[in-house]
């Protein structure tokens, strides 16, 4: 059971990094487009670009952050309490 819940959270981990790399990805590109298109608006491209990179670096440093205090979180008497609590919601429903 404690296997299935750091699978979980390393699974987390990964969809965030995954996330924020295919976003600022897009950024990249869009801004590389942009720029040959219309190169005399380079310095407000490249702006927006800085600015839209770093809401989506913080947005993954906090999702990494919470999935790492989940993965400190657990531990051997968290998952014994949540299996002692999960038959009392099967019989509920």
């Amino acid at each position: 059971m404690i296997s299935l819940a750091f699978i979980g959270v390393g699974l987390g981990i990964g969809l965030v990094v995954l996330g924020a790399g295919l976003g600022i990805a897009r950024i990249g590109d869009s801004a590389a487009q942009g720029i040959s298109r219309q190169p005399e608006a380079s310095g407000a491209i490249q702006l927006a670009m800085i600015i839209s990179a770093a809401l989506i670096e913080g947005v993954a440093l906090f999702a990494l952050v919470i999935a790492f205090q989940m993965g400190g979180q657990l531990n051997k008497e968290t998952l014994s309490e949540f299996a002692k609590s999960a038959p009392a919601v099967e019989q509920a429903q």
